[in-house]
């Protein structure tokens, strides 16, 4: 089967590049929504123990993940040959998790909307975090479709001349 860059990347040298750029992100990212959930329940009142954990995992997994879009954006995607709209999508959403991962680091080191109230601030932090939640999902379903099911040939043939072989 024919796999996107997103696939193939958490496929080759194994274990190590799964863990890198899944099993960390994810369980970071599970972290944070499990404690969001309990911040949130708790109408973001200052201070608690899972308040505080909260915080420095938004503020570690942000930066984590500049690490592996900075890598990614320096060694895989230039020159990168696209495997169809299944590889951009996956790969570009993926990436496009930096925004609202880093959105919520610099939001807990206050650098960003130093004015907004704790209320604010928690409702920023949830959207920032749902954003994420998003993206990730849309590149690990599009990360896992065949890339010829959206039209890309590995032949270099159009869609309809490949259909017209395969029939």
């Amino acid at each position: 089967m024919n796999m996107t860059h997103y696939m193939e990347l958490l496929a080759v040298n194994q274990p190590w590049n799964l863990i890198i750029y899944m099993v960390i992100p994810v369980a970071l990212a599970e972290a944070l929504v499990a404690t969001e959930f309990f911040v949130v329940f708790n109408r973001g009142k200052a201070g608690g123990v899972l308040r505080t954990i909260n915080k420095y995992i938004g503020i570690v997994l942000g930066f984590y993940f500049l690490g592996i879009f900075l890598n990614l954006m320096i060694t895989a995607v230039p020159g990168m040959p696209w495997r169809g709209p299944a590889d951009i999508l996956a790969v570009g959403a993926y990436l496009s998790g930096v925004v609202p991962l880093m959105g919520i680091a610099l939001l807990e080191l206050g650098v960003i909307f130093k004015g907004k109230t704790e209320s604010e601030k928690l409702k920023l932090h949830f959207i920032l975090l749902t954003v994420f939640l998003v993206v990730a999902h849309i590149a690990m379903i599009f990360g896992m479709v065949d890339p010829t099911v959206m039209g890309w040939n590995p032949d270099g043939a159009s869609p309809m001349q490949h259909n017209m072989h395969n029939h």
